[in-house]
């Protein structure tokens, strides 16, 4: 691996270690189809390639993520050789949700991954991995006690891998979605304790997937009510002003009153600012 530095050298050499551990014996990698879990399941395959061990990956079909994810973790199981599995839930009800309660992630998680180790130990699988890296560590992911309760791996926090090292690792390692923006569930679009509906993600999910099409990258929509509050990275901003006008004007056809920009800009998990 051609590195940026000795830090990334390290971390490399300690999720190798990691990796050729857990694939020793057959394993399951939970799959979003994002840079982490392309990371870990394109690692697993290589190594697991050179054992004769198998690596299954398995991807949840959730209500709370854009159906377009789906298809992306299609493909990149097809790119890498996985065998691709899908599960399909229906967390909203199931993982009692529906109020966006303050430990969603957790709730939800918890749920979904046991879907994941039910799956697992049909196939016979003891070993799952999934795809928190250092960063996660250090800001609030309730999700994480879950992952640990199920006793899921995360071998890229426990390289100390953050997330710029895992992009520079997935661009060495050609993957073609090294560059793809995180894709949140949708639920973190709204406030803690707002009745979550599938008709209410849905628009997000329309505004969001428009607003990318208009050549924004890093994109939120957050919704207060009937207010839109954009967030985007601080260079598209002047790019938006110039298309304000078609911006409102879509947005309103969703059904939002107001449409604002958070002058702020993008930045990952704006609504946990008061719990943090």
């Amino acid at each position: 691996m051609e590195t940026q530095n000795k830090n990334d050298a390290d971390a490399y050499k300690r999720l190798l270690e990691k990796m050729d551990s857990y694939t020793n014996r057959d394993c399951m990698v939970a799959f979003s189809g994002g840079v982490d879990s392309s990371v870990l399941l394109k690692l697993a395959c290589d190594m697991a390639g050179k054992k004769e061990t198998k690596v299954h990956a398995v991807t949840v079909q959730s209500e709370l993520h854009p159906v377009g994810d789906l298809a992306i973790s299609r493909r990149v199981a097809a790119e890498i050789g996985a065998e691709h599995h899908v599960i399909e839930i229906r967390e909203l009800k199931e993982a009692g949700i529906e109020k966006n309660p303050v430990d969603r992630c957790y709730l939800c998680k918890k749920y979904l991954f046991g879907q994941v180790r039910e799956l697992a130990g049909g196939l016979g699988v003891e070993v799952i991995l999934e795809g928190t890296n250092e960063d996660d560590l250090h800001v609030y992911r309730p999700g994480i006690r879950a992952v640990r309760e199920l006793g899921l791996k995360s071998p890229l926090a426990e390289a100390g891998m953050t997330k710029e090292q895992v992009r520079r690792l997935a661009k060495e390692l050609s993957l073609s979605v090294a560059a793809r923006p995180a894709t949140p569930c949708l639920a973190t679009r709204f406030p803690y304790g707002t009745d979550l509906t599938m008709e209410s993600m849905k628009k997000v999910e329309q505004a969001e997937e428009w607003l990318r099409t208009q050549g924004y990258g890093n994109v939120r929509v957050r919704v207060h009510g009937d207010i839109a509050r954009l967030e985007l990275d601080k260079t598209d901003f002047a790019a938006l002003l110039r298309q304000r006008e078609d911006v409102v004007s879509c947005l309103k056809k969703l059904g939002y009153g107001y449409v604002t920009l958070d002058l702020e800009g993008f930045r990952s998990g704006s609504m946990d600012r008061e719990l943090q």
